[in-house]
């Protein structure tokens, strides 16, 4: 075999690799909004990663050593950059598909001035099982990932048996998993699917009361008012 066809061999069986798992997400053309466009194309070279198929030296991209927090699923950025903010001794990788959304976060990074959070816009199952190494995590936080509700659909839903064995490897010891969502049978599968995963235990008898990391966002307490439940569970690696 020449080389090229040695290389569009090796294209084709990542692309097959990659396409390998259901994705959580719909890429749907919202409305960007002329400061989100803005603060992508100005905020992505200094302060966002591309993807690759190696693991990240996060050393580097930080310029030190420290915990290391991964958000999946950042939405419009605002509860990711009040926790790096409120949190300077931690380092943030937030994952986020939606422009709109990561052009929110990027200007968050930006007026804040926060020093502590990078972007990666990218499928979160590819970065963590190409980009992030084994036991490099102190910790993950999943919150209000799409519920999926319908019945049919809730194959999509993010937490499932192999994407959790998966998120567990790249913990370190002793570095926890933090799930919320609003939909209770979604938090019901959380729990049952953490709490069947061997490399993690439990921080409570079932759910937890939310930490005090995590803010209330707007719509979160609009919906409390309104009599909605939000569950969180917390999960660490055994040691």
């Amino acid at each position: 075999m020449s080389q090229s066809e040695d290389e569009t061999a090796d294209e084709t069986a990542a692309t097959e690799r990659r396409a390998s798992h259901i994705r959580s997400f719909v890429l749907r053309q919202g409305r960007v909004s002329d400061a989100q466009r803005r603060f992508h194309e100005e905020g992505m070279p200094r302060w966002g990663i591309p993807y690759q198929s190696m693991p990240l030296d996060l050393d580097a991209i930080f310029g030190r050593a420290a915990p290391r927090i991964l958000e999946i699923g950042c939405g419009m950025g605002e509860t990711t950059a009040t926790i790096a903010a409120q949190h300077p001794q931690n380092d943030y990788l937030g994952i986020e598909v939606h422009t709109p959304g990561v052009g929110s976060l990027l200007k968050e990074i930006a007026t804040r001035e926060l020093a502590n959070l990078r972007v990666i816009q990218h499928d979160a199952v590819e970065v963590l099982r190409d980009m992030i190494a084994p036991g490099s995590l102190s910790g993950i936080h999943v919150f209000f990932p799409d519920p999926w509700p319908k019945k049919r659909q809730q194959k999509r839903r993010l937490i499932q048996p192999d994407f959790v064995g998966l998120l567990a490897t790249r913990l370190a010891p002793n570095g926890y998993l933090h799930c919320a969502t609003d939909w209770e049978d979604y938090a019901r599968q959380m729990l049952e699917v953490l709490s069947a995963e061997p490399l993690l235990l439990n921080m409570a008898n079932g759910f937890t009361p939310r930490p005090p990391y995590r803010p209330q966002t707007k719509f979160e307490t609009r919906g409390l008012k309104l009599g909605h439940g939000v569950w969180d569970v917390v999960f660490r690696r055994k040691s």
